[in-house]
């Protein structure tokens, strides 16, 4: 049986068998699944770093800001979020050592380039011409294990550059181009105040429901929806559930928590702050883990994992800006702050996946942290048992 054959018939077998702004109303308080609904909770099992950049097949390994476990392998394949500008934009896979007693080794063993539909690599921002990709995420599609990849795009800096649209692409596992998900209307990037910022729109989507649904999220508040969040209130962005079509199902605010220091005067740089990562729960369609991630120049990274719900929510695919509308938006409760889980660092966390059940009743999550190729960053492979 080929390669492909036996991916596909292992996926049909493994189918089978809160701050918000003042202008917001308030999530309602309790379990996300409802007040009856058991808190997640999450504990350290382990934690390992990749050498920073690792030369692995003619590439160097970084900038590592997606991660999903495949189910027809048993490996991890992670995203790297360079645009071509080392290396061809490209995807890793790698087999994880991961138990109850911590992250044991990471051993890579495969890379490829992602294709464009002509099969070229995409080409560095410098020569691309409108057609340069931001790679964030990927995940394994449940159904024939196929990578789908989403990239942010980019919204011009200066007049005359290319607008670069936001994207959730499908790819084969040697790469090459298979389609793309139609994005809902309002993820375009405009010439206009509306749509994405820039650097901040899709870097988060998630299978569900037995991959008959995607989940995606904006990185922050669209341009309309209001400012960005500040130390004293948080933000609302968009998270939209669709049909392997395109067809919306849903989209909901999700309430971004506001910055937790003050920035540091000094700093060219202002805060960042975003949706990096979201997962659906395998078995309710409604919940997921969301990871928020939040830079603060003078005060590092705050690295936050919320347990939230659509359920209740309002459906806000039809509204035009959520700047002042009296929206319910997902409730949400704190799973884990990294500040208080003994890491050795906090880092730039940028992607989760689930891992196989472990003996003592919990699931694995793992997640890996984005060290954009610069020595003061690392590659952290973060192991948590979720129950």
């Amino acid at each position: 049986m080929s390669s492909s054959l036996t991916r596909r018939a292992c996926s049909l077998a493994l189918l089978l068998t809160s701050t918000l702004a003042p202008a917001v109303a308030a999530a309602q308080a309790g379990s996300p699944e409802g007040t009856s609904g058991r808190a997640v909770q999450a504990r350290l099992l382990g934690e390992t770093t990749v050498p920073h950049k690792l030369a692995f097949r003619n590439t160097t390994v970084g900038g590592l800001s997606g991660i999903d476990r495949d189910p027809c392998t048993g490996e991890y394949v992670f995203i790297s979020d360079d645009r071509s500008n080392i290396q061809p934009a490209r995807f890793y896979t790698a087999r994880l050592d991961v138990d109850t007693d911590g992250v044991h080794s990471v051993d890579f063993t495969g890379t490829h380039p992602f294709l464009q539909p002509d099969g070229a690599v995409y080409p560095s921002p410098a020569l691309a011409d409108g057609k340069a990709v931001d790679p964030e995420e990927i995940r394994v599609d449940p159904r024939g294990c196929d990578f789908w990849w989403g990239q942010e795009g980019d919204r011009p800096g200066a007049l005359g550059t290319p607008v670069v649209q936001p994207s959730i692409q499908y790819a084969a596992p040697d790469g090459a181009y298979r389609g793309q998900l139609r994005l809902p209307a309002n993820y375009t990037i405009t010439s206009e105040n509306r749509g994405p910022r820039r650097n901040q729109a899709v870097e988060a989507f998630t299978f569900g429901s037995q991959g008959r649904v995607v989940t995606s999220a904006i990185e922050g508040p669209l341009l309309q929806d209001g400012p960005e969040p500040d130390v004293e209130n948080g933000a609302l962005v968009r998270v939209t559930q669709q049909n392997r079509s395109g067809r919306v199902l849903g989209q909901f605010a999700y309430p971004l928590e506001r910055i937790f220091a003050v920035n540091d005067p000094t700093s060219p740089w202002g805060p960042d702050t975003g949706v990096p990562s979201i997962l659906a729960f395998p078995d309710q369609p409604n919940r997921y883990l969301v990871l928020e991630r939040t830079w603060v120049a003078g005060a590092g990274y705050k690295i936050r994992l919320f347990d939230a719900t659509t359920r209740g929510a309002t459906d806000v695919r039809n509204v035009e800006s959520l700047a002042g509308q009296p929206v319910v938006p997902m409730r949400k409760k704190l799973v884990a702050d990294f500040d208080t889980l003994g890491l050795s660092a906090v880092d730039n966390t940028e992607g989760m996946t689930w891992g196989p059940a472990l003996p003592t009743g919990e699931r694995l999550l793992v997640l890996v942290s984005d060290d954009n190729f610069t020595p003061e960053a690392i590659t952290q492979i973060v192991a948590l048992g979720i129950r």
